[in-house]
């Protein structure tokens, strides 16, 4: 039982990696399946809770991430029961602190360690992912607040899916151009994501190959 729990713990970031890639693939089939409304709401759910496994390292940590998770659950699933935007806009304004709170933790970690694992690898994966899914709650917080500030194709409904699809479309600049910004606001977030995405992938790809190239060094 306790190298089952310790197996666990040691892929706890690979568990989060793996929840946001099932969420990506699954959610467009689950919703031809089930009522499309709710499940994102699910795998956002079980991806904070992943979340919160994959920063347990300190007591601290679980603590300020349950702080943010709990208005999280309440807002999201409170909207489904009364059938309003509000608590829901509440919940995702908190996912993406959250999403924020556990970025921060998950760069420590990286440039805090000495040598490239796999947990490291993992952990430059999520922090990214995390990156598009932060975005996406702030593009839909931005649209509920100044409605049209998005260009959708004519029959696309405004989900959240199709706002984590323009996050992933805009932080990996392939810019289809089938979702737009229409105004500055939207236009000033979706400058600055796809800014500080490259500016990330260019800093911790130039720290991963120092560190592997200062370990061999040392090695030889």
């Amino acid at each position: 039982m306790r190298n089952l729990k310790r197996f666990f713990f040691k892929h706890r970031i690979l568990f989060l990696l793996a929840g946001i890639l099932n969420m990506i693939i699954g959610n467009p089939f689950l919703g031809d399946i089930f009522h499309y409304g709710i499940i994102p709401d699910l795998f956002f759910s079980v991806i904070f809770i992943l979340g919160i496994y994959a920063i347990s390292q300190k007591k601290r940590h679980i603590v300020i991430a349950l702080v943010l998770v709990i208005p999280i659950f309440i807002g999201i699933w409170s909207s489904h029961i009364y059938q309003t935007e509000e608590p829901h806009v509440i919940g995702q304004l908190f996912g993406a602190l959250f999403f924020g709170f556990v970025i921060g933790i998950l760069i420590k970690f990286i440039f805090n360690e000495k040598e490239i694992t796999r947990e490291v690898i993992f952990a430059a994966i999520v922090v990214y992912l995390l990156m598009a899914m932060m975005w996406t709650f702030a593009y839909i917080i931005l649209e509920y607040f100044y409605p049209g500030s998005f260009s959708m194709p004519e029959g696309l409904s405004r989900d959240t899916f199709q706002y984590l699809y323009f996050s992933f479309v805009t932080i990996t600049t392939l810019g289809y151009g089938d979702i737009a910004p229409l105004t500055q606001k939207a236009s000033s977030l979706v400058i600055l994501e796809a800014v500080i995405g490259q500016m990330y992938l260019v800093i911790v790809v130039a720290w991963l190959v120092g560190m592997h190239v200062s370990r061999r060094s040392r090695i030889g």
